[in-house]
This record gives C-alpha cells, sequence and structure tokens, in this order.
C-alpha cells in the first residue's frame, strides 16, 4: 500500500498587489488503503489542496511524498509519468474527451503510456454496469454514466492512489449515491488509498478517515 504524505504545505494566490493565503503550513500522512474525505465549505481550498497532493499544482511551500519521493523534486516527464501511472483521478465534471467513445475515454491512460489495453478498460466498463455502452460518445450518454466512464478511467491503469474531486457534485442524490456506492465498493477490493473533497457530509460519512479544511487549517472532523 502506497504512502502520501504532505510536509508543512502553504499555498497563496496573488490578488492585486496582494497575496490571499488558501491553505498554510499543513502536515498531514494519508492512512494508506483508507478513503480518507476532505470536508469543508465552497471556497475553502479542497480543491486546491487536493491538486497539490496530486502533482498538478506546486505548493508554494514544504513537500509532497509519495513513498518517499518529493514529486516536486522530479522532472516534469518523471512527475507527469508518476501522475498517469500511480495516481487516478475522477473529477466533478467528468473531462471525458468528447470525440472518444466511452472505451477510448476509458483507455486513454493506457494510450497515453504508449501501452493500450483496451481489455482492462473493457472490464472495468463492465464492473460500473456500462458493458452495454462502450461504442457510445460522452455526449449521448447521461451525467452519471459519464462519471462511471471517468472510475473506470481512473482505474484503467491500477492506480496506487486515487484523487476524486466532489465526484457526486453534478449529479441528483440518487445518482450521486450510486457513484459514490460505486467508488467506495472498488476502493475496498483494491485496498485503494483514496482521497476524496466533498462540501456534502453524507459523501463523508461514508470515509475511513474524516477531515476538515477551514480558516486555512487541516484537522481531523468528529462529526
Amino acid at each position: 500500500m502506497s504512502n502520501l504524505r504532505a510536509q508543512s504545505i502553504s499555498k497563496t494566490y496573488p490578488m492585486g498587489h496582494d497575496c490571499v493565503g488558501v491553505f498554510s503550513n499543513i502536515s498531514w500522512e494519508f492512512r494508506a488503503g483508507a478513503l480518507t474525505a476532505i470536508q469543508g465549505a465552497s471556497g475553502a481550498g479542497k480543491t486546491t489542496l487536493l491538486h497539490v497532493l496530486a502533482g498538478l499544482q506546486k505548493p508554494d511551500l514544504g513537500q509532497i511524498s509519495f513513498d518517499g519521493q518529493d514529486i516536486y523534486a522530479l522532472p516534469g516527464s518523471g512527475l507527469a509519468r508518476m501522475r498517469n501511472q500511480k495516481f487516478g483521478f475522477i473529477f466533478q465534471s467528468y473531462h471525458l474527451l468528447p470525440e472518444l467513445t466511452a472505451l477510448e475515454n476509458a483507455a486513454l491512460p493506457s494510450m497515453i503510456a504508449g501501452k493500450p489495453d483496451f481489455a482492462a478498460a473493457t472490464t472495468l466498463l463492465e464492473r460500473v454496469g456500462l458493458g452495454h455502452r462502450m461504442s457510445h460518445l460522452p455526449g449521448q450518454l447521461s451525467g452519471g454514466e459519464q462519471q462511471r466512464v471517468a472510475i473506470a478511467r481512473a482505474l484503467a491503469c491500477k492506480p496506487e492512489i486515487l484523487f476524486a474531486d466532489e465526484p457526486t457534485g453534478n449529479l441528483d442524490s440518487h445518482t450521486g449515491g450510486a457513484i459514490l456506492s460505486v467508488i467506495r465498493e472498488l476502493q475496498q477490493e483494491r485496498g485503494l488509498t483514496t482521497v476524496l473533497v466533498t462540501h456534502d457530509s453524507r459523501v463523508a460519512a461514508v470515509a475511513d478517515v474524516r477531515l476538515r479544511l477551514e480558516d486555512g487549517e487541516l484537522s481531523e472532523s468528529v462529526s
């Protein structure tokens, strides 16, 4: 199981002549094999924190370590390779390529890696209940179906860590609950270290570890 650790990370954004702090001096070791939910109000910086943890946005200060490696000390090509091969991503807005079929979207990480694996993508699409929709384009799929494709894509390269940014945020409560169940079931089956951000306490309630990002600080939630 893979180890992810934030060490004294801080992030600010320029605003005119000033800088606005998003979060400051955050340190946390994420439990291997567990689903950790980071909850917070809209605008609290949850997505920014997730992007920093996932190698998508460098912190101003501090380190993100994955299995002892400072990921931002890697060259750009090395970090890109780590994101493609070690990390899986599920986004609120799906981020599917509209010109590719569900199968091609699910297989995209392996295609980018130069080793297309349509068999693995097919198995995952069947696993998430889309075996009958593999040849459909994203525009022909419902929001819930598109998110299922995104889940299959995130897991297609057998990542060691899964990052999910408000994965049910664009869905109605029934569809969102079904998507959350799929994520949780696959996460438990694979013992996959997962970091999920949400504003919804009902989503956070299914996690093994619940954290709250508030006023730029990260702490364990007891509610």
